[in-house]
């Protein structure tokens, strides 16, 4: 693939729960390397489009294509082994197993047979989860549950990182924490899509921000010019 090409392209999704209608007409790109913000009010349809993405929710109509690859519909463990890593909003960590357990079970190389994420990397970047490698999954505070998973899905080595709900309900430390491995993350290439309600970090940490209001993306441009805009901060998001 050239370097113009999308690593993820997504063209006018339309996606159903039951009768339903949630998404209506949604299309984003996100190039090699690049960062995309998804926000929106609560309700609006950020996690379905990600449910739709990675295959959990299968879209009605439209297409996701990854480096080109039409994807639609593919159940969702064969979409990730193309590059994807996820980072759920629930966390979804085995509870019953030990950090370095979550950790190792996860590990595999990338897509073109890469290891830059191995369990000594990731021990580096959360110190804080090289204290509790013994701890179970449930025996970990809220905060460090959300690195385990972000260091799970790291050592998936993935060209593409996506994080739903980014810092949802942490401690502010532990929040400005998150941010800053997200920025670290983004320094070694991974293209990610974020999402959370913290606009000002999400405008910081991002090349181009979206914005979705009723299953719908209203608006599509740098992030820069975004952060620079509040009256669209106040008309969509309500901030």
């Amino acid at each position: 693939m050239t370097s113009a090409t999308p690593l993820l392209a997504v063209e006018n999704l339309h996606t159903y729960y039951g009768a339903s209608h949630i998404l209506h007409g949604v299309s984003f790109h996100v190039m090699p390397g690049e960062t995309v913000c998804l926000m929106g009010r609560n309700g609006m349809g950020k996690t379905t489009t990600l449910r739709s993405v990675l295959g959990l929710t299968v879209p009605r109509h439209g297409s996701v294509k990854v480096e080109g690859r039409d994807v639609t519909g593919m159940p969702a463990h064969k979409i990730v082994k193309l590059g994807i890593g996820f980072v759920p909003e629930n966390r979804g960590i085995f509870p019953n197993l030990s950090v370095r357990e979550n950790l190792i079970m996860a590990s595999r190389p990338g897509r073109d047979g890469r290891m830059d994420w191995g369990f000594e990397r990731t021990i580096d970047l959360f110190p804080r989860l090289g204290e509790r490698l013994e701890n179970m999954g449930n025996q970990l505070s809220g905060g460090e549950q959300q690195m385990l998973t972000i260091g799970r899905a790291l050592m998936t080595n993935p060209d593409l990182l996506i994080l739903d709900e980014a810092t949802e309900g942490l401690a502010p430390l532990i929040r400005k924490e998150i941010w800053g491995v997200i920025k670290t993350i983004k320094a070694t290439g991974i293209a990610a899509i974020v999402v959370d309600k913290d606009v000002k970090s999400l405008l910081s940490i991002s090349d181009r921000g979206l914005i979705m209001v009723k299953g719908r993306i209203v608006h599509d441009g740098p992030a820069a010019q975004l952060a620079a805009n509040p009256d669209l901060h106040v008309k969509y998001l309500g901030v």
